[in-house]
């Protein structure tokens, strides 16, 4: 985060600028949640964290989301690095005060780093229907 002073009226003002970065703690905790979540679709998991409890607790609901905005693919068939981001991302749409642009950004950036060359565009399509749709 970087805090920049400025004089205004003769009073100094603050503004905050945060600037994503990869070791940002946000970004992280959704590194290890669509981990984590890649791995529970082949095995059970040991000790997951608080969020990811809460989006298996919703899973239903979040998979049926996913769905309906992308019903040519059925999740069986969905590559399941992808699965898990759009899991992720969905929960984070519906459910947390995340502002919808910063959810969809990050998912994209995660497609990128562990999807398909054509995960980042179906993860942005998906993700916008969903949120477009309510």
């Amino acid at each position: 985060m970087w805090t920049f002073e400025a004089i205004a009226h003769g009073l100094p003002r603050v503004w905050t600028l945060q600037v994503k970065t990869a070791t940002d703690p946000r970004h992280l905790r959704r590194r290890e949640t669509i981990k984590f979540l890649f791995a529970q679709t082949y095995a059970p998991q040991p000790k997951p964290s608080e969020l990811v409890l809460k989006i298996l607790k919703k899973l239903k609901k979040i998979d049926s989301e996913i769905q309906i905005a992308a019903p040519d693919w059925p999740l069986e068939n969905l590559n399941k690095i992808d699965l898990s981001i759009l899991r992720l991302a969905t929960y984070e749409l519906k459910y947390e005060n995340t502002p919808p642009k910063v959810v969809i950004d990050e998912a994209v950036e995660l497609a990128k780093e562990y999807g398909s060359e054509s995960s980042s565009s179906f993860i942005n399509g998906v993700l916008g229907t969903i949120y477009k749709d309510g």
